[in-house]
Formats: structure tokens, C-alpha cells, sequence
């Protein structure tokens, strides 16, 4: 596989058309235009030192698959690190497939209303997202084959889409922007009164959108001069998609019309009455029909990768039903992780039904849980920083240390700020409910290690051929 292939599957997996598209609201009310320039080139670079700690991991060991193996290697008399490792991470791919489904089922419900008038109600909605994760469960269980060319199909739609929607956003919308607009106008819809605050909530946006760049890790094996080009696909995925991605929202904050209109919408999903204002009904479903479609593809291979680090969980004695989550059907698919992932998703779909703000919950408890699997093998690059005894070609030398701590220190910040509340005053109905997922989750691992895998992990099993 050459640089553009590895790279091309870090930058389909961060997603900048559906990650910023599905989550640009989060920005646009808390802080607007503003917190949404500032927060986008400020997280670009935090997740851009990240990138670079993870590069110079991956260079290290550039056939070991990613962040758990990478933590095992690393730190191999603690295991422990590297089972919360594995078991957030796998927790993470399954919430970001379902806050993509649900994301689908949103933007569906949006073409619905603009093409036909017609608004679907919550429960509608929760049951379109429950039929894209049993679509996406399907896909998994008898299309592995056809999954590696819709990745690859994928790269194309998505630096296509995310061109022509820009590109169609200025050139169609009635009422351009000015600069000043764009740069210096805050927006507050929160309820909170400091503006610092609301600002900072808005980083979701970004945070969100740009998680992904470490999937390079995850084919590096099938990559030519794997210890040169993976760490280089993790970097310059990161690199592409903060330029990119600047390029699609300065086109979204030139081209929104109304902010108040956006907020008070009746569609599904905000965006889409960006898009409606902006362009009119016509090319707004074209624009649902470009989004959505790069959303259904990458939600599939959310769950292609939570399956897969189930089958690798089991197979080295840290998750339940060793036998079953090994077991591989016909089209060589360990579907016993794939219908795991689609029966979570299903059941956390639900919350929606209670309130169109659990979206929001499980768009930062996604979020949340990938900033705390970056998290553990960057631990241990600040507190045993000779952890590594032989350094691949990448590496930041004298660097390293305050990279990585620079690095440390934004993923314990994130991790903190996305589960409070996002909306004052707070009540039943507006609480971040990440809080409870993520929470709930680390209680889960937690319980797991002294139950069973403190006895029985040690580290991944080695398997011979």
C-alpha cells in the first residue's frame, strides 16, 4: 500500500464532511463564527501535537496494530494499562458508529421535511438509526470483501463532497458574509454567561471531527516502508484535514443566512436548514444526499473496526465468551463483535426518544472515549519516557517530551470539559448525559479488571501461522 493509500484511510476515518457536518452546531451556538475559527485552528494543532506523539509511536512499532498493542508493548508489566486500553477503544469505534447511524437517521428525517413536508417524530427517528446499525451489522457479517473498496470509494466521495459543497455553498447563497462576520461575531445559546465557557464548548465541534488520524496504524502492516509511511499518514491526515476542514467551515459561516434561524429549526438536524436557507430545498437534499452518504460508509467501518478489537480483546483473555467472539463465519467476519456493536447501538439509540439532546451526549461520550484511548499510550510516553529504547526513522528527539506532555495535558482537558453540562440552567432534559455513558463505562472496565482480567490478561497472546 503506498502513502496515499494509508493515508487516505486516517482521512476517510477523521471524516471532515460527516464529523463536521453532523456536529456543527455544537460550535455555531456555543460561541458562533468565532468560537467556531478559533476553536477549529486551536484543537488543529492540539490534535496535531497528538498525531505527532502517535507517529512517533507508530514508527516504533509499525506492524503492532494501534493504540492497545502499542500500550502492551510499551508497558508490559502493567497490564491493566493496556486492558482499559483495548476496552475504551473498542467502546470508542461502537459510539462513534452509533452517533454516525444516528447521525443518518437525522439527516434522513431532514430530507424528509424538505422534500416532503413531512416531520418524523423522535421515535421515527431512534427507529431509522435502529435499522442503520443493523445495516451496518449486515454489511459487517456478509460484505467483508466490499468493505476495503467502499473505504477506498469513500476517500474519493468525501474530498469530492466536501469540495463541491463548499464550492455550491458560495457560489449559491444569496447573501454572502462579511469577513468581520465570520471572524469576530459570537453566538450564545447555551444559558451560560461566560463567554470563555461557551467558547470552549464549542470545541466539540472540533474535536469530534478530527478524531481518527491512529487508523493508519491499523493497516501499516500492508504498507511499504510501514515505519516511514504509517507515522507519516497519521501526521499529514491530521495536517490535510485542518486545512480541508477550514476550508468547508469558513464556506459554512459565509454562506449561513440566519444563526437564529438555524437554532429554532424544525429539522432533524441543524445543518440542514444551513443548507435550505443557503441554497434552497433542491440542492439542500442534494447537499443531505452527499453528507449522508459518506456517514452510512463510515459508520460501517466503525463497527468493522469495534468487531474486530473484540475478536483481538478475547483472543487475548481480556473480554468474556472467549470462544464465540473468536468464532469467524463463512465470509471470515467475527460477526459475534459486529452484533455486539449493532445491539449497544441500539439500545443507547433509545435515549433519543427521551430527548433530542442525547445526540449532542452521544456525540461527546464518542469523543470522550477516543481522547481517553489516546490517552494511555501518551501516559506513558510523559511518566516513563524510556519506555522506548530504540526510536523508528520519526522522531521528535529532544521534542518528544513536551510534545507528548503538551499532548497529555489537552486530552485530560477535553475529557473533563466534555462531560459538563452543556446547557444552564440544567435540568433532566438538557443534562450532558456523557457523563453517564462514559462514566458508567469506566465503571464497567473497572469491574472487569478485578473480576476477571487482573487473573487472566497478560499481555496479547502471540499467534503463530
Amino acid at each position: 500500500m503506498s502513502l496515499f493509500g494509508v493515508l487516505g484511510i486516517s482521512f476517510c476515518a477523521i471524516g471532515i464532511l460527516t464529523g463536521m457536518s453532523s456536529a456543527f452546531q455544537t460550535g455555531l451556538f456555543s460561541g458562533g463564527p468565532v468560537g467556531l475559527f478559533w476553536g477549529w485552528n486551536i484543537c488543529s494543532f492540539f490534535m496535531f501535537l497528538i498525531a505527532l506523539s502517535l507517529a512517533e509511536i507508530c514508527s516504533t512499532y509499525p506492524t503492532m496494530g494501534g493504540l492497545y498493542f502499542w500500550v502492551c508493548k510499551m508497558k508490559p508489566d502493567m497490564p491493566i494499562l493496556g486492558f482499559f486500553t483495548g476496552w475504551l477503544y473498542s467502546m470508542a469505534m461502537v459510539f462513534t458508529g452509533i452517533s454516525g447511524n444516528l447521525s443518518v437517521a437525522l439527516y434522513l428525517a431532514s430530507m424528509a421535511e424538505v422534500g416532503q413536508g413531512r416531520t418524523l417524530t423522535r421515535v421515527e427517528i431512534t427507529a431509522i438509526a435502529w435499522a442503520m446499525n443493523i445495516f451496518s451489522g449486515i454489511i459487517n457479517t456478509i460484505g467483508t470483501k466490499a468493505i476495503g473498496r467502499m473505504s477506498t470509494f469513500n476517500v474519493w466521495w468525501t474530498l469530492g463532497g466536501t469540495f463541491v459543497l463548499a464550492i455550491t455553498l458560495l457560489v449559491k447563497a444569496p447573501v454572502k458574509n462579511s469577513p468581520d462576520f465570520v471572524f469576530t461575531n459570537f453566538q450564545n445559546f447555551t444559558g451560560w454567561e461566560s463567554r470563555g465557557f461557551v467558547v470552549l464548548l464549542g470545541f466539540l465541534q472540533a474535536v469530534y471531527t478530527l478524531e481518527g488520524c491512529e487508523t493508519a496504524a491499523q493497516v501499516a502492516e500492508e504498507a511499504v516502508r510501514a515505519e516511514i509511511l504509517a507515522p507519516l499518514a497519521v501526521v499529514g491526515s491530521i495536517a490535510g484535514s485542518w486545512l480541508i476542514g477550514l476550508v468547508y467551515m469558513l464556506s459554512l459561516l459565509f454562506a449561513v443566512q440566519n444563526i437564529a434561524s438555524v437554532q429554532a429549526t424544525t429539522f432533524a438536524i441543524p445543518i440542514s436548514q444551513l443548507f435550505y436557507d443557503a441554497v434552497g430545498p433542491q440542492l439542500a437534499q442534494l447537499c443531505l444526499v452527499v453528507v449522508t452518504l459518506a456517514q452510512v460508509m463510515a459508520a460501517i467501518t466503525n463497527f468493522t473496526a469495534s468487531s474486530r478489537l473484540f475478536y483481538a480483546l478475547a483472543r487475548d483473555n481480556a473480554f468474556p465468551l472467549k470462544k464465540q467472539f473468536m468464532t469467524l463465519n463463512r465470509f471470515q467476519a467475527p460477526y459475534w463483535g459486529v452484533w455486539t456493536s449493532v445491539l449497544i447501538g441500539c439500545i443507547i439509540s433509545c435515549a433519543y426518544i427521551g430527548s433530542a439532546v442525547a445526540f449532542n451526549a452521544i456525540l461527546s461520550s464518542a469523543a470522550t472515549s477516543v481522547m481517553l484511548s489516546y490517552l494511555q499510550p501518551i501516559v506513558i510516553r510523559v511518566f516513563w519516557p524510556n519506555s522506548i529504547e530504540d526510536f523508528g526513522p520519526f522522531c521528535l528527539k529532544k521534542w518528544s517530551w513536551l510534545v507528548n506532555f503538551a499532548s497529555f495535558s489537552f486530552c485530560v482537558f477535553i475529557c473533563i470539559l466534555f462531560v459538563l453540562p452543556t446547557a444552564y440552567p440544567v435540568n433532566v432534559l438538557n443534562m450532558n448525559y456523557s457523563i453517564v455513558a462514559v462514566g458508567g463505562l469506566l465503571v464497567i472496565i473497572t469491574i472487569n479488571w478485578f473480576w476477571w482480567g487482573k487473573h487472566s490478561f497478560k499481555g496479547p497472546v502471540k499467534t503463530f501461522v
